[in-house]
């Protein structure tokens, strides 16, 4: 399963998607991008790096920040609820973690949370990849964003 086929599946159910990346920093919708047919399904993509660009862009409510910390399963939903509202898709992928090189003393490195928003659902989910190196990091939360919305939409 690779970003071909979340991108079939989006185009076989008629459905647009948006991604609200943070660590991946674009990851995600470039893998989206390099599949023939994007057009079709890609709506818009977020880069919300800083804290205050989960609030201004995708309505990440500060005390959710405050609260659970930014790299959490909790802003991971506010930031697919956010982006797919404010792009009116039926699906958006959210990504914020701790890529490192270290750590903020309260998430360990290598920790990313997920976040898929349907039109009927949403997921969310914490991997722990471990001190693995920034890129790798990136590149794995990567891969795992693009599978975990192919299977919520398959599960659909």
């Amino acid at each position: 399963m690779d970003e071909r086929d979340l991108v079939n599946l989006l185009i076989e159910k008629k459905l647009f998607i948006t991604t609200a990346e943070s660590c991946t920093g674009g990851l995600v919708a470039a893998s989206i991008v390099s599949v023939p047919d994007a057009s079709k399904v890609l709506k818009e993509a977020y880069v919300t790096y800083a804290a205050e660009s989960k609030t201004k862009l995708l309505g990440v409510d500060p005390k959710t920040i405050e609260k659970y910390n930014v790299v959490s399963e909790e802003v991971a939903k506010e930031m697919a609820f956010g982006a797919k509202l404010s792009s009116n898709s039926d699906v958006a992928i959210s990504v914020t973690g701790m890529a490192g090189p270290s750590s903020d003393g309260i998430i360990d490195v290598g920790t990313v949370c997920f976040g898929v928003v349907t039109n009927k659902t949403y997921k969310t989910t914490t991997v722990k990849f471990g001190n693995l190196g920034r890129n790798v990091v990136r590149a794995k939360a990567t891969v795992f964003a693009i599978e975990f919305a192919y299977q919520v939409l398959k599960d659909e």
